[in-house]
């Protein structure tokens, strides 16, 4: 077989294979709209946050994400309020957030600095991908030197393993 002929071959069944995954789409019937909710906290008239809301909506009071043992990634259940945050910032311009890296007290100091960091990381970079600014936001890494319980058990240990969400400018 001479090679335009392969090249030929080779095309071919390359056409044949994407027309057979080609996805079909079948129509939806026009879901109903449901009836309109009222909002569990008070926005602006034209939805948009305003300063008051950081001590009134619910979801903006919410500003520590916590983190499994030894990890920096973060977990799904935080993803809604660090979309209320974003959201927050998207409105608010002039809003600054200082992102505040924890850690327990196992490993070492350099560690949990690194850690603690990687962690405030982790929370930037979320809200930066839900629309928040990178010049809106700061992080700290304070490492292990900031628990918020001192015991050394394992739900002590849980509740240092954080980022605090401080806002400087509102």
């Amino acid at each position: 077989m001479n090679s335009s002929t392969r090249v030929l071959l080779v095309s071919l069944l390359s056409v044949a294979v994407l027309a057979g995954c080609s996805k079909k789409v079948k129509e939806q019937p026009a879901a109903e709209t449901p009836a309109p909710t009222t909002p569990t906290a008070p926005v602006a008239s034209d939805g948009r946050y305003g300063p008051e809301d950081l001590d009134t909506d619910a979801c903006l009071r919410q500003r520590t994400v916590y983190f499994d043992f030894d990890q920096d990634a973060l977990k799904p259940e935080f993803q809604a309020i660090v979309g209320c945050h974003a959201k927050y910032l998207r409105d608010r311009p002039s809003a600054r957030i200082t992102l505040q890296g924890n850690a327990d007290e196992r490993g070492s100091r350099a560690y949990n600095q690194a850690l603690g960091e990687r962690r405030g990381n982790a929370v930037n970079s979320a809200l930066q991908a839900a629309g928040g600014s990178a010049s809106q936001l700061e992080v700290v890494s304070y490492g292990e030197e900031r628990p918020v319980c001192t015991e050394s058990t394992e739900s002590c240990w849980a509740q240092n393993r954080r980022v605090e969400i401080v806002y400087s400018a509102r």
